[in-house]
Order: C-alpha cells, then structure tokens, then sequence
C-alpha cells in the first residue's frame, strides 16, 4: 500500500500561508506596541469601538475599489462619489427638508448615474479609467461646493444618525457591522459565483476573456456602477457617523481605501484583490494612525503613514505577482 505521505502527496507551503496572514500578525504586534505604550487608553474596548464605527466609510470605500480594480479599471472617483453622496443628504435632508428613506434612495440612484457617466467614456469613449475618473472626481467636487455653498450642513435625520452609530451590538455601532456584511456579501459573490470568476477573468486578460464568451463590456459596465453605488453607500455611512455633510473631508478617504485595496492584496489572498483583506487593512491603517494621533504626533503623520502605506503594498503586490499569476495590475 503506497505511503500517502510520498513524493506525490501534497504538501503545505508555509511561506504562502505566512503571506496569507502576515498583515494580521503585524497588527498584531502593532496593537501590542501601541497598549504597552498608552496601556490606561489604547488598549479599551471603547477606543476600538470608536476606531471601528469611524472607519466603517473607508472600509465601505475600500470594498467599492476592488470591484473595478479586479475587473482592470481603477476608479478614482470613489472619494468624490462619498462626498456627492453625504452632501446630498444634507441638502435634500435638512434644507428641503425630503423624508429620509425617500433621500437614501435618491442618493444611491445618484450613485448608479455617477458609474453610468464614469462607464460612458471609459467604454462607450475607450478613454483610461484613471483620467475619467480623475475628472469626474473634479467635476462632482466643483458641484458638491455648489450645492453646499461650500459650507458644512448639520441636522441629519436623527433617525440615519440611530441606526448608523446609535445602535450598537457588543458595544460596537452598527456602522461597523454594514461594512462587514457587505464584505461578506462580496466575499461570497467573488468565491462562489460565476459573476465573480466572470470579473477574475476579464480583469487577468479582456482579448482571453473575449474568445471565451464572456460579455466584457457589460462585466465592466457592472463593476463600475457597483462601485459608484457603494460609494455612495459609504457616504450615507459617513453622514449618520458625523451627524452631519461636510464638502471637503470625504475626499480624504481615497488615499487611504487605495491603500487598504493593494494592502489587502497581499493578505488572505495573496496576489489577488479581495474584501476580506481589504477590510483588515483599512483597520490596520486606522490603528496605526489612531495610535501615532494619540501618541501625539503631528497630523501630516497621517498623509506620510497612508502614502507610504499605498507605496509599500502597491510594492509588495509587483513583487507577489511576479511570482504567480495576480490579478492585480
């Protein structure tokens, strides 16, 4: 009877499951670092719950990249979606006074129009995603400004407020738990589903993807209204953390979601985009920079911390798919 441990049989390749959770053990050890040194602040259970309903609109965000990102187009205009998204719902909210729920609708439908314009001339036009959507990011912040009178808008529906950071479950609010479900939702649709092997192949090769009958056009036409509309999910998010629509800070997200997207394409599943990594580096960067912050370090920490971040994995992830086939281009 032949030995089942022979030549032949399978063998664990550590270094790729050390790949798979290196980015866990490095939040790891950061979070250790961080509670030896503040042990009376950092390490509670109510600085977590804070950095996990802050940072629920970048994971969101991060989650809406790496639709696009995993079909071979890049959406730039992730940032100024949220931003549109959040102003609209204190104009429409608090200055006209529209019913919640009827304003969620509208918000998320205006979402869906912003991936139908960026899809128009990226695919209709063949004009590069990148450039697209670098001017429609313009486009949508010289309209938020308008809109807004380039002011701050509070007063948000107390009820968007309750059900975004005034619920909670094990002390954490619900914003938290929005964003997990839609990781899970997107974890489901990429592993298990034709439409996610369907965005796989057109992002490793269009032409191959082609000759195999696959709608190309159609693939990305989906991916990027996706992933307007989960912009624009992010920014209801975002307005029922802040309790209010502020023109300006939204945009700061895109740095950091970029970032967590190609960080997180060296984790779990390395060498691929995929939201589970995506979400745990969207909190590892918001534990990095929430420690540096209560460390007191100045606040242009937080650019240098993210940019360097979004280098260092954009690195790694060149490195990774030169060793295997990676979906990342």
């Amino acid at each position: 009877m032949a030995d089942a441990a022979g030549p032949h049989a399978p063998s664990l390749n550590y270094t790729r499951l050390f790949e798979s959770v290196a980015l866990l053990l490095v939040w790891a050890i950061l979070i250790f670092g961080f509670g030896v040194a503040m042990p009376k602040s950092f390490p509670t259970w109510g600085n977590f719950s804070i950095i996990f309903a802050s940072y629920a609109p970048a994971a969101l965000l991060a989650l809406a990249i790496i639709v696009p990102l995993t079909a071979g187009d890049y959406d730039l205009s992730v940032g100024a979606t949220l931003t549109l998204s959040a102003s609209m719902i204190g104009v429409l909210n608090v200055w006209h006074h529209m019913p919640i729920l009827l304003v969620l609708l509208v918000v998320l439908a205006a979402g869906a129009v912003v991936g139908l314009f960026n899809a128009l001339f990226i695919i209709y036009f063949r004009v590069p995603s990148l450039v697209v959507t670098l001017g429609s990011t313009s486009l949508m912040s010289g309209l938020v400004q308008w809109m807004t009178d380039s002011s701050t808008i509070g007063g948000v529906d107390d009820g968007l407020i309750t059900a975004v950071v005034g619920l909670r479950l094990f002390g954490i609010p619900y914003a938290f738990y929005y964003s997990l479900v839609a990781a899970v939702a997107m974890w489901y649709v990429f592993d298990y589903t034709p439409l996610g092997r369907r965005l796989l192949f057109v992002g490793r090769g269009r032409e191959v993807a082609r000759l195999n009958g696959i709608a190309v056009d159609r693939v990305r036409l989906g991916a990027l209204i996706m992933s307007a509309v989960m912009s624009a999910a992010a920014g209801i998010l975002y307005a029922g953390v802040l309790g209010s629509a502020d023109p300006y800070s939204g945009l700061n997200f895109l740095l950091p979601a970029f970032a967590a997207a190609f960080l997180g394409a060296t984790t779990i599943q390395p060498g691929r985009f995929n939201p589970w990594g995506a979400v745990f580096a969207v909190y590892f960067l918001a534990t990095g920079i929430t420690g540096l912050s209560m460390l007191g370090i100045p606040l242009w920490v937080t650019n240098v911390f993210n940019g360097g971040a979004l280098i260092l994995a954009v690195t790694i992830s060149q490195l990774t798919r030169g060793r295997e086939a990676s979906d990342i281009g």
